[in-house]
């Protein structure tokens, strides 16, 4: 069931890419596709994933992983990379999510400052808004800086509380009136809006959502 924006007061709507305007980790199965091309790379990480499990260790695990998988590329080696997974992957069945792409352009004829604030790295997460007809939104995303080796200390990880300091730094301070998201890693960013919608989640998330965020929160599924 999707949501029909309210169109009476054009305000700040916020959306979060993967989970909302795209099924499954952009970055992640960008990720998967240059491993499975590299053995190297993937003999390299294959010790590391174990800690995925591990919830104290799982940020660290995750930063070792794509450290690993992107060593020995360059940042242009890695744009060229990023775009063409960004153009190829909406190709994919059911990858794109009709309902929260139509929700976001209602918001646009609306007249809302529309903005894509996305844990995806940027070049990834542009293309793909490119490709999918979404060029002209506004998108905060995290950015990897490269240094002789690969990917090195200082790249910035748009996820979680990061967000809405973010959000900050382009002039947009809380509170925001729409906020979408799949996951309560993003709960700074819905608990800032004064309509929060949680997509589709599971009886489990939905309820620690709605304990948070209270009547504050609508659910859709899509």
């Amino acid at each position: 069931m999707s949501e029909t924006p309210e169109r009476a007061t054009a305000g700040v709507a916020l959306f979060d890419l993967d989970g909302v305007l795209v099924r499954g980790d952009t970055f992640t199965r960008l990720l998967r596709r240059h491993l499975s091309r590299s053995r190297w790379r993937a003999a390299l990480v294959m010790p590391v994933t174990p800690l995925l499990a591990v919830r104290p260790l799982r940020a660290i695990a995750v930063r070792m992983i794509m450290r690993l998988a992107l060593l020995g590329l360059d940042a242009a080696r890695f744009r060229a990379r990023a775009e063409a997974f960004g153009r190829e992957l909406p190709a994919e069945r059911d990858v794109a999510i009709p309902e929260g792409i139509a929700t976001l352009r209602r918001h646009l004829d609306a007249g809302d400052r529309v903005v894509i604030v996305t844990a995806c790295e940027r070049e990834l997460a542009r293309t793909l808004l490119d490709t999918l007809g979404l060029g002209e939104v506004e998108l905060i995303s995290s950015q990897l800086v490269w240094g002789r080796f690969g990917v090195t200390r200082g790249s910035l990880h748009n996820h979680g509380a990061r967000k809405p300091r973010q959000l900050a730094a382009h002039g947009i301070e809380p509170p925001w009136e729409h906020a979408y998201s799949d996951s309560l890693a993003d709960l700074p960013m819905l608990a800032a809006a004064n309509h929060a919608v949680l997509v589709n989640p599971d009886g489990r998330l939905a309820l620690r959502a709605q304990q948070a965020l209270g009547g504050r929160l609508r659910i859709v599924h899509w």
